[in-house]
């Protein structure tokens, strides 16, 4: 049996989705595709309308990968017409508006599973299992950097939502899978050191956010929208009986060591080739739960608590103070 699947948006992420689905999924069949471009000169399906496309009779899932404030909408569209759904996040930047939708997806009964792709990597994974098999005991301290190398375009800059809904709400969700517990308090130092775009467009560049969750454990994470030696994500998970982390994945392994100093490859440029497997992993998990009635391993849930998270950090920063998760409204 094949999954027969939709894919709306064919941005970046989205052809990655749509090679993967094509070419190493086979479980899974891309019917039919849909795009605002009207573009299809790539693709090797048919290219509709989007409204066409959720309610085609011949599509069981549909792969969301639009512009953030359309999600919401096709969500609702999709749960409505009876259609699974992988999306990407966030959900959408409203709290309100998430907690509409996943209304809609309980009454309707279907499967949504969120775009959380770093929850996959190969790497982040083995940490997870470390955790999770009590081997670095109980854990009290993660410790995130993810750094990109450069920051975004002035109109993307201005649609994001900001740095943590539209960057660091990927670590805000890697803090509370690595944990396995709930964030309770957040504070958020950020400022704005790279100027250009992001200064137009009023958003930061660079913040140190620390978690604390329930137990008092906490986390700490490190953003900047620009480091000029690459993509850089690394991860520490510090416990009662051992410390484990993940450090950069680079093009190779070689390390020169000369009378000048020592020297070795900078890390991977970006996130399409960072998190290329784990692109891979998190479609082939969604197309399992759908065809064996699995659950879903990231759900709307975990997706509105990511944009809490980021909306107490936004906060945080704004009043220069710790903000409690129960501040905000949901």
């Amino acid at each position: 049996m094949q999954l027969k699947i939709g894919l709306i948006g064919l941005g970046r992420i989205g052809k990655i989705h749509y090679n993967n689905i094509r070419q190493q999924i086979p479980e899974a069949e891309v019917v039919a595709v849909s795009d605002v471009s009207n573009d299809y000169s790539q693709c090797d399906v048919a290219g509709i309308d989007a409204d066409e496309l959720i309610a085609h009779s011949g599509i069981d899932a549909v792969v969301i990968c639009s512009p953030t404030d359309t999600h919401a909408s096709y969500i609702e569209q999709c749960a409505r017409a009876g259609k699974h759904v992988f999306c990407e996040k966030p959900l959408d930047l409203s709290l309100a508006r998430i907690k509409e939708t996943l209304k809609v997806v309980q009454e309707c009964g279907i499967k949504l599973m969120l775009g959380f792709n770093r929850r996959f990597d190969p790497n982040f994974l083995k940490i997870k299992a470390l955790v999770t098999d009590g081997k670095i005991g109980e854990p009290q301290l993660v410790k995130i950097t993810s750094r990109d190398p450069a920051p975004p375009s002035l109109d993307y800059l201005k649609s994001s939502g900001g740095l943590f809904l539209d960057m660091t709400i990927h670590d805000f969700d890697m803090a509370r899978y690595i944990m396995g517990k709930e964030v309770k308090q957040v504070y958020a130092a950020a400022a704005v050191l790279t100027g250009g775009a992001v200064a137009e467009a009023g958003d930061i560049d660079t913040a140190i956010i620390t978690l604390k969750f329930g137990d008092g454990s906490m986390a700490v994470i490190d953003n900047s929208r620009k480091a000029v030696y690459g993509y850089d994500q690394r991860l520490e998970v510090f416990g009662s009986e051992g410390m484990a982390n993940v450090d950069n994945n680079k093009p190779d392994n070689h390390v020169f060591y000369h009378a000048g100093g020592v020297q070795s490859s900078l890390p991977l440029h970006f996130f399409m080739e960072r998190y290329t497997a784990s692109y891979l992993m998190e479609m082939r998990l969604f197309v399992q739960a759908i065809l064996e009635g699995k659950e879903i391993p990231v759900d709307g849930m975990d997706g509105l608590k990511a944009v809490m998270i980021a909306n107490a950090a936004t906060k945080s920063y704004k009043e220069n103070r710790p903000v409690f998760i129960e501040e905000i409204e949901v």
